[in-house]
């Protein structure tokens, strides 16, 4: 993919919460998000990074997540090529979440662009930071790439980060499961 590593976080970040919020379906069965403890597990191990773990309470992991029908709003928009759509939700979340750009420099004091909420804390933060990440994605060329997998009885979202653009799948799992299927419906 062609996004700097910052924004290319960002949206693992929001496909990570999406499928872990989203009931559903999962790699061929029924899908039931996790709830207490192993919520707040999940959604700090998406938003972990290498060396600097995230520890969310249970209310921040929970408020963190009221802007996941919003996120999956907009994968399922792009996947069926409604990116008007799709930059719609985006723009609301923008202006829900206060999202304002700024330059912060990293370890090796080169400035990067990073998005933070009004208060910068975990959940305004990281709810502004999503909206951002989306927005770049949906503003440049690259804004087809958001989709929803197409393997029968899964529903969960991926960032097509290939080279083609031609991802279909969630993961190698389910992509698996199609051309089995399709190899058993040649043989039969």
């Amino acid at each position: 993919m062609r996004f700097d590593s910052h924004i290319e976080r960002l949206l693992e970040v929001s496909v990570a919460l999406v499928n872990i919020v989203t009931p559903g379906d999962a790699r061929g069965a029924a899908y039931e998000p996790p709830t207490g403890k192993a919520l707040v597990d999940g959604i700090a191990e998406a938003t972990s990074q290498p060396g600097k773990p995230s520890c969310p309470t249970e209310s921040q992991a929970l408020s963190l997540v009221d802007v996941v029908p919003s996120l999956r709003a907009v994968f399922v928009a792009a996947e069926r090529d409604d990116l008007a759509a799709a930059a719609a939700v985006v723009n609301e979340l923008l202006e829900a979440t206060g999202a304002r750009p700024r330059l912060d420099a990293d370890e090796s004091g080169r400035h990067q662009l990073h998005f933070h909420g009004p208060d910068d804390g975990y959940v305004r933060g990281w709810q502004a930071g999503l909206a951002s990440g989306l927005a770049v994605a949906l503003g440049s060329d690259l804004g087809g790439r958001l989709g929803v997998c197409a393997a029968p009885v899964c529903d969960r979202v991926y960032v097509d980060g290939s080279k083609n653009g031609t991802r279909r799948f969630c993961s190698p799992q389910c992509q698996s499961r199609v051309k089995a299927a399709a190899h058993r419906a040649r043989t039969r």
